[in-house]
């Protein structure tokens, strides 16, 4: 019998070992999967806690249901009826700048009636189609393509916004092509956002009548989607399914080596383990850390890839406390507008059962890669910078009756220019270590869909590999 170890109890760990065990059944291969975990939990960054009726997600709450990869997971798991869509209201999504709530247009009629972009910017903006498209093939950032394909009006309150909203990052530093692949596909495909968005808008309109259906020019939108108890209920689910005798929690590995009669030997806080194979699940930090003997070049690549820190607040209030309509998704704040927080999601706006009744549930974001220092504010001085961005930007001035704040000093994976070649270089180094795999958020994509997929793929890859010893 073959012997699998995956390190790392997050999403990723937990789909890949999921997977794996079910592609080597349908092989016909004999093989034992053990997935380690160092802390006494499994789930990672999903983890939604309940307290005083309020239910707080740690770190993501759900994904967006367009892509098919996590739902295919949750339909192999039996959980797809549990599945909780976010209310119709939750696509109403608004960006502060010059004092008042803007609501993002989702058409041209309510881009030109929009307040969001000024008329300079917005004429800015309708230039976009005569830009030359870049031919030099170079590692863009985020904040040179907004720049000049959109105007710096439309980089600092559409761009840089999402770019945090999303990444927690800085479009300064962050690759377009990394982060959003399909963007510059688009520009070299087609010359212009503008004109790409015209052409598959037609495309689209063909192809629904001939009752087809195409992604938006931007990419997949979707839905986002998570369960009545959390997004937590889907990493409990594959834990259940894997088992006590494939997880062993609080085992931590320390190094890895070349095996004596196995191709690998891993060392824990507590014994030897031997192995055929090892998939690395872990964040890159920690999978450079577990490689630093055995490839020194890989360790650093690994190292190389930066993360955002990130602090999370959640507050409860009555919801008579509040004269403000939360009717939407919640906010994302440009860093131009000198607020403390990155932006403010109406939790229990999004999805039921987040809140008591009569109560509303608000999370906010501070840090980021733009304020790596907010990681390390003390409670007090968090809750006050909250608040206060509260008061200016909805008028909040009631004392929260319920607050839960969750640190997070490496919270999500930058991909900043450069990343590509970093990746190509992990690949080539890789295949000098049969048996070896890395999968997680920290190279193709951070989302729940990322994840999933890239599950599948190394669940593939290490069956093919296992297929030709």
């Amino acid at each position: 019998m073959k012997k699998a170890i995956v390190v790392g109890g997050g999403i990723s760990g937990l789909s890949t070992a999921y997977l794996l065990r079910k592609r080597a059944r349908e092989a016909g291969i004999e093989l034992d999967v053990t997935l380690l975990e160092k802390e006494e939990r499994v789930g990672g960054k999903i983890w939604s806690i309940r307290g005083e009726g309020y239910l707080c997600e740690w770190g993501p709450n759900g994904f967006l249901d367009s892509k098919p990869q996590t739902l295919d997971l949750c339909r192999e798991l039996g959980a797809a009826e549990r599945l909780l869509r976010s209310n119709d209201n939750a696509r109403k999504r608004f960006i502060y700048t010059g004092g008042a709530l803007h609501r993002l247009p989702e058409n041209g009629p309510m881009f030109l009636r929009s307040g969001l972009i000024s008329w300079p910017g917005k004429l800015r903006l309708a230039l976009e189609p005569f830009i030359p498209k870049r031919s030099d093939g170079a590692d863009e950032t985020l904040a040179s393509f907004g720049r000049r394909r959109l105007g710096e009006e439309a980089l600092q309150k559409l761009i840089a916004p999402m770019v945090s909203g999303i990444f927690a990052g800085d479009p300064e530093t962050m690759s377009l092509r990394s982060c959003f692949p399909r963007i510059a596909e688009l520009e070299e495909e087609y010359g212009s956002l503008v004109g790409a968005m015209i052409k598959l808008a037609k495309k689209k309109k063909r192809e629904a009548a001939q009752g087809k259906a195409v992604a938006g020019a931007a990419g997949p939108g979707g839905v986002l989607t998570s369960f009545r108890n959390g997004i937590q209920e889907l990493t409990d689910t594959l834990a259940e399914e894997l088992g006590p005798e494939t997880i062993v929690t609080g085992q931590a590995v320390t190094a890895l080596a070349r095996g004596g009669s196995s191709p690998w030997r891993l060392r824990t806080d507590a014994v030897d383990i031997d192995a055929d194979v090892v998939i690395l699940a872990s964040p890159a930090h920690a999978a450079a850390a577990i490689l630093a003997d055995v490839d020194s070049a890989m360790a650093r690549v690994l190292g190389e890839i930066p993360y955002a820190s990130m602090t999370v607040v959640c507050f409860g209030y009555e919801r008579e406390r509040i004269a403000r309509d939360l009717d939407g998704f919640g906010y994302l704040i440009p860093k131009g507008e000198g607020m403390n927080t990155l932006g403010t999601l109406w939790d229990s706006s999004i999805f039921e059962n987040r809140a008591p009744e009569g109560r509303v549930l608000l999370r906010s974001m501070l840090g980021g890669a733009c304020f790596p220092e907010y990681v390390k504010l003390p409670d007090d001085e968090v809750l006050r910078r909250v608040q206060e961005d509260l008061r200016t930007i909805m008028g909040i001035t009631a004392e929260p009756s319920f607050a839960r704040i969750f640190r997070h000093p490496q919270a999500i994976p930058q991909y900043t220019t450069g990343h590509g070649k970093r990746l190509a270089a992990l690949q080539e180094q890789a295949s000098a270590h049969p048996g070896l795999f890395l999968t997680g958020n920290s190279y193709r994509g951070i989302g729940l869909n990322d994840c999933a997929a890239a599950a599948n793929r190394t669940a593939d890859e290490v069956i093919t590999h296992l297929l030709s010893r």
